[in-house]
């Protein structure tokens, strides 16, 4: 018999270099996953442990072993956990339409009162 080879898990985090591979990957997730609140949570707990847990730890307040629970296959991070985390990976969320209308001609953007007064 020949030489039995092993495996390792896969782990995301490995991969996870740059900010923007970071960016990417949540992107890539939230997309693929069809909004899936438990593959969010994991990716953002790849991306805490691609960035150091204790780091992001640290800028939210909240406790490492507390994260590593939240941001796992069986945590269910409350909202304002998920926002923390977002923001101390230097991340930002972005709205865009989930179905696109028919193109229209390019306006200039309006403000938030503009909008508002609509």
């Amino acid at each position: 018999m020949g030489k039995r080879e092993t495996f390792s898990p896969f782990d995301a985090a490995e991969y996870l270099k740059t900010d923007e591979d970071m960016a990417l990957y949540l992107d890539a997730i939230i997309e693929e996953s069809n909004g899936d609140p438990r593959m969010i949570a994991i990716a953002l707990g790849d991306i805490a442990r691609a960035k150091g847990m204790t780091q992001i730890a640290k800028a939210t307040g909240l406790a490492r072993e507390n994260l590593y629970k939240a941001l796992s296959a069986d945590g269910n991070p409350e909202f304002s956990t998920v926002m923390k985390v977002i923001a101390a990976l230097g991340i930002k969320l972005h709205a865009v339409p989930a179905v696109t209308a028919k193109p229209r001609k390019a306006t200039r953007k309006r403000t938030v009162r503009e909008l508002a007064a609509a």
